[in-house]
This record gives structure tokens, C-alpha cells and sequence, in this order.
């Protein structure tokens, strides 16, 4: 009968599990048995969403993805406002929040997931390939506003940034983050190269 309690989607169950070990046990420790033992339930229940565990994680990987694809739109709001390292610095961060690094290093881990990954997407590391396209799109904006130099290599820029901040932040690991003064360090160091003059300094 009914209780007014609505249930979660199994399959979000399964994802939010997944996240879970992830983070606890790392790419190793990321097995079906493992996923659906943390989400309590049958192992069959992951197989009668998916065909298999690779697929599994590939749509997990894929939600992901999405998720920095939402981000780009929330940042591109504020192109022309503000300081574009604090800009920057924050979307960075939630870029490489701890379920992305891990699902980053997973990627690199399994050579069966990058197989299924390379359906979706022939070139790059989903979720930093997106976070390289979200911060070309924020320069680009705020090159149209004249405030990076028109002849700035934005491509190049991005890249900087998606390769030092995930060294940052995989390098230091869940429990100890780097600070927001450290990555905020890198973006104004690579955008005084694009000819920006904000420092980012007067913005904490």
C-alpha cells in the first residue's frame, strides 16, 4: 500500500554507491559486488539496468560529465562581471571535487571503461575534456569583453589549467585538499600571460 515515501531511482542508488567506494577503496576496490553490497542489494539488480559493469561506469562517468557541461552555462553567466580568477578558481574546484578525481583515476585504471569511453568520446579524458572545453568558453567570453588580450592562445591556457589543478588536487588527496590560494596562484599566473591584468588579489 501506498506510504508517501517516494523511491529513489535503483540506478541513482547504484551511481551514489559506486561514489562512495570509490572514494573509500579507490579505482581497485570499484567492483559490481562491491557497488551493489554498499547499495544493499542484489548483485542482479546492476545487471538488469546494465549490460555490464563497464557500461555501468561508463554511465556513470557520462553523468559526470554532464554535470561540468551544467557548470560551463553557470560560469559563462558571469563572464564580463567580477574577477575572472575567482571565476575561475571556483569552477575549478568544483571541477575536481573528490568523486571527479577519482572518477578520473578510474578512467586512467581501466582499460575496459576507456574502450567503452571512446564511443562517446574518440579524443581526451571525459569530464577534464569538458572542463578544457567549459574554461575556452569562459575565456572566449571575456576576450569579447576586452578583458583577455585578442591574441591570447586560449586553448593553451585551458589546458595549463585543467593539467596543474588536477595535479593539485589529485596530489593531495579527499582529506586534504589544496587551498584556494594555491589554485588561485595558477590562475593568475596563467591569466597574466593572456594579458589580463585582475589578479584576483582584492577578491580573497
Amino acid at each position: 500500500m501506498p506510504t508517501g515515501v517516494a523511491l529513489r531511482d535503483p540506478k541513482d542508488l547504484l551511481f551514489a554507491a559506486a561514489e562512495r567506494v570509490l572514494l573509500r577503496d579507490g579505482p581497485t576496490g570499484l567492483t559490481s559486488r562491491a557497488v551493489t553490497a554498499e547499495a544493499g542489494c542484489a548483485k542482479g539488480v546492476l545487471h538488469r539496468y546494465f549490460a555490464d559493469f563497464d557500461a555501468f561506469l561508463a554511465e556513470l562517468v557520462r553523468g559526470r560529465a554532464e554535470q561540468v557541461t551544467a557548470r560551463s552555462a553557470l560560469l559563462l553567466e558571469v563572464a564580463g562581471l567580477g574577477s575572472p580568477v575567482v571565476h575561475l578558481t571556483g569552477a575549478l574546484f568544483d571541477l575536481f571535487d573528490p568523486v571527479a578525481v577519482g572518477i578520473v583515476g578510474l578512467i586512467i585504471f581501466r582499460d575496459e571503461l576507456r574502450v567503452r569511453l571512446r564511443e562517446t568520446w574518440p579524443r581526451g579524458v571525459p569530464i577534464l575534456a569538458e572542463g578544457r572545453a567549459m574554461i575556452v568558453g569562459y575565456l572566449g567570453a571575456e576576450r569579447a569583453r576586452g578583458r583577455i588580450a585578442a591574441d591570447a592562445d586560449l586553448e593553451t591556457i585551458a589546458l595549463m589549467l585543467i593539467g596543474s589543478a588536477h595535479l593539485l588536487f589529485a596530489g593531495a588527496g579527499v582529506d586534504a585538499p589544496p587551498s584556494r590560494a594555491e589554485v588561485r596562484e595558477v590562475v593568475a599566473a596563467a591569466l597574466a600571460g593572456a594579458g589580463s591584468t585582475d589578479s584576483g588579489s582584492a577578491f580573497g
